[in-house]
Order: C-alpha cells, then sequence, then structure tokens
C-alpha cells in the first residue's frame, strides 16, 4: 500500500476558544458540520457516529451509526435491542463512539456507561422516521444470517402488506424489540487537525455527577497528539 501524506491544515482549538461545557462545545461543532454538509456537501452524513462495545469474550466489535439524540444527558442512537450492539451493550454497559469530520480536521469522542432509551423518546422519534424505514425495522432481524438479498426483501414485502402506508405516523407500530441507548459520558475529547500532525486534543474529564452542561463536573486538559 502507498501511504498517503496529507498535511492536515485545520484551525486547530486552543483553550480559550472553549466554550463552557462539553455539551455548548460538542453541540456547537455538530451545529458546523451540519451547516457545512449543507452548503459545501463536503462533510457527508455528518451526523454518523463509530460507536464500539465488547462481547462476552472481551473482544471488541465498531459499526457506524447515525447520531438521533444529543442532550444534556448524552448523545444517542437507535437500534434493535436484540442486535449485536444491543445485546453487548445489555451485558456490559459501557461504549466509546466517535464523530468525524474529515474535510474539517475535526472529530469527538465519547466514553462512558451506556443506558437504554426513555421509551416515549423513542417513540417520538419512531414516529419521525419515515414509513419504508419503519418497515425496514420490522423486516430486519438485525445482524441475524439472512440466506440472501431476495430474502431480505421478500420480508420487507410481507410487512410492508401487514402496514400499509396510509401516511400516518400510527401506520407501523413500534416494536417492543427496537430503541435506542444514550452514552453518559464520563469523558469527552475534542480532535482538531493541525500542521506536522501536531494536532490538538482537549479533553472533558468528569470530576462531578452533573450532566454535560454542567461546568462544575467537568475538568479540562490537554494530551499529547
Amino acid at each position: 500500500m502507498d501511504p498517503r501524506r496529507i498535511d492536515y491544515t485545520g484551525d486547530g482549538l486552543a483553550e480559550e476558544q472553549l466554550l463552557e461545557t462539553p455539551y455548548a462545545q460538542v453541540s456547537a461543532w455538530v451545529d458546523d458540520a451540519v451547516r457545512r454538509s449543507d452548503e459545501q456537501g463536503d462533510v457527508v452524513e455528518p451526523l454518523a457516529a463509530s460507536v464500539a462495545t465488547v462481547d462476552s469474550t472481551g473482544h471488541p466489535n465498531v459499526r457506524t451509526v447515525l447520531l438521533r439524540f444529543l442532550d444534556e444527558q448524552g448523545p444517542g442512537f437507535v437500534t434493535a435491542l436484540t442486535s449485536t450492539k444491543g445485546r453487548e451493550l445489555t451485558a456490559t454497559p459501557y461504549a466509546a463512539a466517535g464523530l468525524t469530520w474529515a474535510a474539517m480536521y475535526r472529530a469527538v469522542r465519547f466514553r462512558g456507561r451506556a443506558v437504554q432509551l426513555e421509551r416515549d423518546a423513542v417513540e417520538e422519534y419512531w414516529a419521525s422516521r419515515p414509513w419504508g424505514s419503519r418497515i425496514s425495522a420490522w423486516a430486519s432481524d438485525q445482524s441475524r444470517p439472512v440466506g440472501s438479498r431476495e430474502d431480505l426483501e421478500a420480508a420487507y414485502r410481507a410487512r410492508a402488506e401487514e402496514f400499509p402506508d396510509h401516511g400516518s405516523p400510527d401506520d407501523v407500530p413500534l416494536p417492543d424489540f427496537w430503541g435506542g441507548f444514550r452514552i453518559v459520558c464520563d469523558e469527552v475529547e475534542l480532535w482538531a487537525g493541525r500542521r506536522n500532525r501536531l494536532h490538538d486534543r482537549i479533553v472533558y474529564t468528569r470530576v462531578g455527577e452533573g450532566d454535560l452542561s454542567d461546568a462544575a463536573s467537568w475538568e479540562v486538559s490537554r494530551r499529547q497528539p
């Protein structure tokens, strides 16, 4: 493999630029990424997050999900609770997740405890999903083997017939096996790419019991790149 040599020309991140809380800072960066996606198009899926878990033997798994929740309690995503990540997070409720915006030379990393999303939050989000996405959730036995693409599409057609589209959020009920998780963070790291690989890494570390908007619960430090 021929290694590529790209010098990162980002603006970096200095301590005096930081907003007061990790929630404020991460929200600002997410807003920047979404805005750039809309205006320039070089940040594809700005809410795509890699989520890492471990299985029963301690071996790691990582996959990409879409960040569907970001508030003072932490980042969250939806999934089938019976999926690999759902089962692993239920058995070992700790996770790490990362948002990466390569075109902006920025990334955010979260580490902490995974808790199931409140059912009312899941229901509210479920109602906002397009009909086809709700059908897919019913049709897919997520993470399980399937014989062929045709088998998967046949399952979709069967569920589409069972729950026809009448233009209502009640057309497709929320499955019992479907929900999501929130990461209650103990650490939030902001990475900003700089020239000569001398990147900025600023970390919020939990020192209190407050949420991401409680400045007193977080200590700020810098790590070497």
